[in-house]
């Protein structure tokens, strides 16, 4: 007998090892990927710290981009760090020939999300309007579970409102597969758990602002609920490496401490234990985990 909390516990731990990918949002793939009003994708660090933000426009522009598209930022909304760094060709000193090496140059910009400001023209982005068909047991999975939140449906994002405790996601078709569909619904109903009519949790009770290191682990558990209640699903080997990316960005802003792993994947299992109904102490064979 062996646990599925144990056997993906122990594949997110082997893919960390191994690095990953960046994380990518895997709804409306074509028009989300975080950019510059001007267009310009970002890159690294900055797909994550832009795309983990909760706003529906992929587009994001600094005080002065705003300004000169005669627009403003409302009053109150507050920017969100990026950063932009290349190799400079550090310059040999007077009287030498060449160039004796390259230096990074580190520098960062304060954007603001296109809905955090007034007055300017929303670019035109296309739609994915993929023909996915709900699966079986996942839908099931949430169907079942108790006290389950409202689910709606819309826009550009996923979230899960602590304060009117409902979750939001975009459409299904949006998606790039239905097994991220349901990857990501499952990541907003472990949030939802945390509810104080469900197990309670201090992360979800308690007000923490975006990059706190409360709200921080909360993403944690979060993801591995979600990963535990994939491989339950048996569609784990789809969804797996793009939750690892996610929880390696949280790790990364909590300065690599491992150790806040192992807490959040005791409360995702008892996260996910909630959602399935089930008593903590039960275990599933290791073939119902999809090959």
């Amino acid at each position: 007998m062996c646990k599925v909390y144990d056997i993906i516990n122990q594949r997110i731990t082997d893919l960390l090892e191994q690095g990953t990918v960046p994380w990518r949002k895997p709804w409306n793939a074509q028009s989300n990927m975080p950019r510059n009003i001007s267009g310009r994708e970002y890159r690294g660090i900055n797909i994550f710290l832009l795309a983990t933000q909760q706003y529906g426009s992929a587009y994001w522009l600094t005080f002065n981009q705003v300004q000169s598209k005669g627009g403003y930022v409302r009053k109150g909304e507050k920017s969100t760090p990026v950063i932009f760094w290349k190799w400079l060709d550090m310059r040999a000193s007077e009287g030498e020939e060449a160039a004796t090496g390259k230096i990074p140059m580190l520098r960062y910009y304060n954007v603001f999300n296109l809905e955090q400001t007034e007055g300017i023209t929303v670019p035109e982005t296309e739609e994915c309007n993929n023909d996915h068909q709900p699966l079986s047991l996942p839908e099931q999975i949430f169907k079942n579970m108790q006290l389950r939140p409202e689910l709606k449906f819309g826009g550009n994002r996923a979230c899960y409102s602590p304060s009117l405790d409902y979750v939001q996601l975009p459409h299904l078709s949006t998606f790039d597969t239905p097994e991220e569909y349901y990857s990501t619904l499952f990541h907003e109903i472990t949030h939802a758990t945390g509810h104080q009519s469900r197990l309670a949790r201090k992360s979800i009770l308690e007000p923490s602002y975006f990059g706190s290191h409360e709200y921080s682990k909360e993403e944690l558990v979060a993801e591995m609920g979600a990963a535990f209640l994939c491989g339950f699903s048996g569609i784990e080997n789809i969804t797996i490496e793009n939750s690892a990316a996610y929880i390696k960005g949280w790790l990364n802003a909590l300065k690599n401490d491992k150790t806040l792993l192992i807490h959040a994947a005791a409360q995702a299992q008892k996260a996910a234990d909630f959602i399935l109904n089930r008593k903590g102490d039960e275990s599933e064979e290791s073939n119902q985990v999809a090959a």
